[in-house]
C-alpha cells in the first residue's frame, strides 16, 4: 500500500465515523462536550484502526434507526455517552 492508498482508506474511515455519528443522533452532541477536538480526533483513530470498513458501511446503509451501533464498533462506549447528552 503506498501514501496515498493510506491516505484514501484513512479518509473512507473518517466518513464511516461521522455517518455513525450522525446515523446514532450524537454527532451534535460531539461539537460540544468538554475538549471537544481531542475527542473527535480519539473516534477518528478508533475508527481509523477498525477492521471492519465494510461491514460498517452495510450497516449504515442498511440500517434506518438503531440505539446502538454494532458490537464490532471501536466507538459504542463514546457514543453511549453522548447519547446521554441532551
Amino acid at each position: 500500500m503506498n501514501f496515498l492508498e493510506y491516505l484514501i482508506g484513512a479518509d473512507a474511515r473518517t466518513a464511516l465515523m461521522g455517518r455513525m455519528m450522525q446515523k446514532m443522533g450524537v454527532d451534535r452532541q460531539l461539537k460540544v462536550v468538554a475538549d471537544h477536538i481531542a475527542v473527535t480526533n480519539r473516534a477518528v483513530d478508533r475508527c481509523r484502526s477498525c477492521g471492519h470498513q465494510d461491514e460498517c458501511a452495510a450497516w449504515l446503509d442498511e440500517t434506518e434507526h438503531a440505539d446502538h451501533p454494532p458490537a464490532y464498533c471501536r466507538n459504542d462506549d463514546l457514543i453511549a455517552r453522548l447519547q446521554t447528552i441532551r
